[in-house]
């Protein structure tokens, strides 16, 4: 029986091959011959749960709109319907909102992996601005799906940012008036966030996400240590690759089952029992309908766009927030031009470069529970500005700490320590 199946599978390969002649060498340069480091940790999964969420998302999305009616006066009763009468809708829908939030969070340790490792330093920094681009794309398309359920804090929260387009002089409110099609967000607004939230978007991140690995398969992964494997030659495979690599496929696709494994638990753990996670992944304001009529004690964004808003509302002027915000998303498709170190990995690097990201991560987070609040606290507004300045901070100085930064020497191949 084995021996059929393998003919049999032999068989539908030669008949793709001689069709599709590009497919076999294009799947080989991908994954069997894509030698990667064979010091990588658990900071390296995240990528690869990247893409499994992204696929989630996807999926998910496209039974989405087959019920979902993109209109002010129907877009709240489509998903009540969606979870209530549609078969198996309310785990679709759960499974779509808490990707979201799953997909930030690895997306945000995928981020800081690259800081801690120099991921972006020569000959990687494409990569790194692909990278950034991605993460630019997605939280527009996070924001457009956050305002399609069309309930109190979608409505709110979509006034609010998009209102923030009215701060730039001259084309400020024609500007506003363009993107919500309206002096408010209505039927224009659900419709044009609609239609980009489920075609453009997506196109364009998918796009980005493949030229992202092309571009990381040509120059090679970084790894823990930072040393080019490409430098020593010969392994027990092939005596042109590198001798401390290994293919991509079959060993890391393994290991990454296993993690992906626990992940999808960990996800469904959040899905079955805790969707809302507190309010953190759905707000409670957001299971009743929009009412332009109704303002909600409190208009916040989702976590994942917290810290940002945290930077905008401590800036007393409001254009000056707006520039502030978005300069801090800004300053990160800077970064391999602003570290001047020799060595790539923090491993190799000294204490100004721990402590430095050991702060950045900290102000993120910190910022992150500001903006979450109720911003009456002046006590808390006072920590934001200081939060705020230790987070361009980080990257203004960052060519004179990491020039002055002591490194150890780097060694020539990789290590297999923690």
């Amino acid at each position: 029986m084995a021996s059929i199946i393998t003919r049999g599978a032999t068989s539908v390969m030669d008949w793709v091959n001689a069709r599709a002649p590009a497919l076999m060498p294009m799947y080989r340069k991908h994954m069997t011959e894509y030698y990667a480091p064979k010091n990588f940790n658990i900071w390296y999964i995240f990528g690869v749960l990247s893409l499994v969420v992204l696929v989630n998302q996807i999926v998910t999305g496209i039974f989405l709109t087959m019920h979902f009616k993109p209109s002010a006066a129907e877009a709240f009763a489509s998903v009540e319907y969606i979870m209530r009468d549609v078969e198996w809708g309310w785990l679709i829908r759960y499974m779509h909102s808490t990707g979201a939030s799953m997909f930030f969070i690895v997306v945000y340790l995928h981020m800081f992996r690259g800081l801690m490792y120099g991921s972006y330093q020569k000959p990687r920094e494409l990569v790194w601005i692909l990278g950034m681009l991605i993460y630019l794309v997605l939280m527009a398309e996070a924001f457009m799906g956050y305002v399609l359920p069309w309930g109190q804090m979608s409505f709110w929260g979509a006034k609010v940012i998009i209102s923030l387009f009215g701060a730039i002089p001259v084309i400020g409110n024609g500007l506003t008036e363009w993107i919500m099609g309206d002096y408010l967000p209505g039927d224009a607004t659900l419709n044009r966030f609609f239609a980009l939230h489920v075609i453009a978007m997506p196109l364009v991140l998918l796009l980005l996400v493949v030229l992202h690995l092309g571009a990381l398969h040509e120059v090679g992964s970084n790894n823990p240590d930072g040393v080019d494997i490409k430098k020593v030659k010969g392994n027990r495979w092939d005596a042109n690759k590198p001798a401390d690599g290994i293919p991509f496929h079959p060993y890391y696709t393994v290991k990454d089952l296993v993690f992906v494994g626990f992940f999808l638990m960990l996800s469904a753990f959040v899905i079955f029992f805790a969707p809302a996670f507190g309010g953190w992944f759905l707000e409670h304001d957001n299971f009743t309908e929009a009412n332009r009529l109704v303002t909600p004690a409190h208009i916040k964004p989702v976590w994942y766009y917290t810290p940002y808003y945290a930077m905008l509302r401590v800036i007393p002027d409001k254009l000056g927030g707006v520039i502030v915000m978005f300069s801090a998303i800004a300053v990160l498709f800077a970064v391999p031009w602003l570290d001047r170190s020799p060595v790539r990995s923090h491993r190799y690097r000294g204490w100004m470069t721990k402590v430095a990201l050991g702060v950045l991560a900290v102000c993120f987070v910190w910022l992150g529970k500001i903006g979450a609040g109720p911003g009456t606290d002046p006590v808390e507004t006072q920590i934001g500005r200081v939060l705020t300045f230790l987070y361009f901070a980080f990257f203004f100085t960052m060519p004179l700490w990491t020039k002055l930064d002591k490194t150890k020497p780097v060694p020539e191949r990789v290590t297999m320590h923690d």
